[in-house]
């Protein structure tokens, strides 16, 4: 009955002349539970243009077919169908665009001054065939020369935590983010490498839908190399990844006591590398899903998540439920959703409580989001970064962050030439800090629940003025107290 129903309004918008059509469509569509489908459904729509693509038990992804407002309201209203949505777009929650015009203007004349070789040279792409580190090098032993420049971690003191543990390397964190460098020196040492997948075989060997996905998945270009690709620092004016993944990845868990660089929050833990955020600096809701159940599915228990939107959809009025699911799902699963606050708006933060457009997802009500908003190194929010009383739980490190770059490098300063500055400022750096934060307790306690650890991270934030009336814990992380909950 399901399937009569659908060819019939689908043929009546193709054959309807005069019913408006809209631009080639993007949508997600969400079953009921127990609805039937088959084949033929698939048949059906990939008939009329539209690529179909199961993002999970309930939710469709159908792309490239156009269909008109009637016919979606008639697809809306069937008993099948719990719910049809737009595929949103999501993105990174820094900007470093120019919006100036005039020195906007002065860029571009600056851009397309370069000499041709320093423009291909920039744009180099021999990472793009380089395969997955497999084995990680030698390790060295001795304190990383960089650390002093790791203010937040020595603000969070993680060294009298590392006492306890440096993290285990059964536990997995997931940076869902634009990729990670994972020929970086600092981070290949800590590289989750899938225990049931034989590189380079072109066999999926675990059945689970990704061939040889060693380290992790790109779901921009749907391969098996998650890399991050970052433009180049001017470029970043007119808007992109600055190398966002492979610096959050660094907080949660650069090697430690190698001899080299810096160590993350948890420097004995493993990060699995997913991509689904372009070198544009955007992603889907379509692409997340796939990042989060994927995450969850192969065994991370933290999932770091520095990106978002402002609002759902201001324009449509529409909930992302899809987003919302798959979240409920990966809390089902037992997994911790770490969330930046976000950056509000015009660089200046707003609270999520009581905007009309909060921060999402960290604005979700799920239980197993932990939301985080962004300090500097005198406790004092950044001027970016949100905060909620009851949306956004705690603090951390995220103005001036040092960490991990693309290439093997260290930085705090995103770019600094030619008189435009910025620095890696962010509840981006911040969320990871937090994540590394939980999978260092969790390390220690791995049989305790998500509900514990977090009940545990939240606890033990140290109290400070700032934080008081607009965090849930009017506090910051606290690493040390943390271990010794």
């Amino acid at each position: 009955m399901f399937l009569h129903i659908l060819a019939a309004a689908l043929s009546f918008t193709l054959t309807a002349q005069a019913a408006p059509k809209e631009t080639k469509s993007d949508y997600l569509i969400k079953l009921a539970p127990n609805a039937s489908y088959s084949l033929q459904f698939y048949t059906l729509l990939e008939g009329q243009g539209a690529k179909v693509e199961p993002l999970n038990e309930q939710w469709l992804h159908v792309e490239g077919m156009e269909l008109s407002k009637t016919t979606l309201h008639q697809l809306a209203q069937h008993p099948d169908i719990s719910y049809i949505q737009p595929n949103y777009p999501i993105h990174l929650l820094e900007d470093y665009s120019v919006r100036d015009p005039l020195r906007r203007a002065a860029l571009k004349r600056f851009l397309q001054a370069r000499t041709p070789a320093a423009a291909a040279a920039a744009k180099d792409p021999k990472y793009i065939d380089n395969p997955p580190i497999i084995d990680a090098p030698q390790q060295r032993i001795g304190a990383d020369p960089l650390f002093n420049n790791q203010w937040g971690m020595k603000d969070s003191d993680v060294t009298d935590a590392w006492k306890i543990t440096r993290g285990s390397p059964e536990m997995i964190v997931a940076v869902i983010d634009t990729g990670v460098d994972y020929t970086h020196e600092d981070l290949v040492p800590n590289l989750w490498h899938n225990p049931h997948e034989i590189p380079g075989n072109g066999i999926d060997d675990d059945h689970n839908g990704y061939v040889d996905d060693v380290i992790g998945w790109d779901f921009v270009s749907n391969d098996n190399k998650p890399y991050d690709l970052a433009v180049e620092p001017l470029q970043l004016l007119t808007g992109g990844n600055p190398g966002h993944g492979t610096h959050c990845a660094g907080n949660v868990a650069a090697r430690g006591d190698n001899g080299i660089g810096i160590s993350g929050v948890a420097p004995g833990v493993k990060i699995m590398s997913l991509r689904f955020i372009s070198d544009k600096g955007q992603g889907t809701t379509a692409d997340a899903i796939k990042a989060i159940k994927y995450a969850v599915d192969n065994g991370a228990r933290v999932l770091s998540n520095s990106w978002g939107s402002e609002g759902e959809d201001p324009n449509d009025g529409q909930n992302n439920q899809a987003l919302r699911d798959i979240i409920q799902y990966a809390q089902d699963k037992g997994a911790l959703f770490i969330a930046a606050a976000g950056n509000g708006h015009q660089g200046k933060g707003y609270d999520n409580d009581t905007d009309p457009n909060p921060s999402y997802p960290a604005s979700y009500d799920h239980d197993n989001i932990i939301s985080v908003a962004a300090l500097d190194v005198n406790d004092h929010f950044g001027a970016f970064s949100n905060w909620g009383r009851r949306s956004v739980d705690i603090g951390a490190p995220g103005v001036k962050v040092f960490s991990t770059t693309v290439g093997s490098l260290y930085s705090d300063m995103v770019i600094d030439m030619y008189g435009f500055k910025a620095s890696w400022d962010g509840t981006s750096m911040a969320t990871p800090h937090v994540a590394g934060a939980a999978a260092l307790y969790w390390s220690a306690h791995p049989t305790q629940t998500w509900k514990e650890v977090k009940e545990a991270l939240l606890a033990t934030a140290k109290k400070i003025p700032a934080a008081q009336g607009k965090l849930v814990t009017e506090g910051k992380l606290d690493v040390n107290a943390l271990l010794h909950y």
